[in-house]
């Protein structure tokens, strides 16, 4: 299966999922995460804020704050993606391709130590993954290649082995319910 193929394959069970199994399934993710050795020792989080049936990590990002870690999320410029702090995750509008941005373009975020939140179409457990197609996230990673990485998925969207192309950055560790 190719790469086309395996988005649409993975985006129909996406959406037959009911809301009510993607809360369950959000929330054992974000016990999962909290627990997290990533999440234990990171100062900052580069999360995202869900998109359709996204894993919900609104109420993760939210606890990060309350545990005193700085927040932010991405911002699209064109077929650049930068961070931006945050302190209240409602102060968002529709960005690119309809998927929540933060309203300010500033303060841009500056932790080359951060922990970055994946999100993906598919993974495999050695971490290889296959985005929505386009590439903002290689981009970001291929500029601050420092960064440790964490992807949240269902774990239909985790499969046995992934092909993937050279410039395709694979994520340290893959959490799945």
């Amino acid at each position: 299966m190719d790469k086309k193929e395996l988005r649409k394959a993975i985006r129909e069970k996406k959406r037959a999922m009911s809301a009510e199994e993607i809360e369950q399934k959000s929330q054992a993710l974000t016990e999962a995460f909290l627990r997290s050795a990533a999440y234990q020792s990171a100062k900052t989080i580069y999360g995202y804020l869900p998109y359709n049936q996204e894993v919900r990590t609104v109420p993760m990002l939210e606890q990060a704050l309350r545990d005193g870690k700085r927040v932010a999320v991405p911002k699209c410029y064109g077929d650049e993606m930068r961070f931006i702090y945050m302190v209240d995750l409602s102060a968002v509008e529709k960005g690119y391709a309809g998927i929540p941005e933060p309203i300010a373009d500033e303060p841009v975020a500056d932790d080359e130590s951060a922990l970055v939140l994946m999100p993906g179409m598919a993974f495999d457990p050695q971490g290889h993954r296959i985005g929505y197609g386009g590439g903002f996230y290689d981009k970001f990673l291929a500029k601050e290649p420092d960064h440790p990485t964490l992807a949240l998925c269902y774990d239909f969207q985790v499969l046995p082995h992934l092909e993937t192309e050279e410039f395709d950055i694979p994520v340290d560790t893959v959490i799945w319910a």
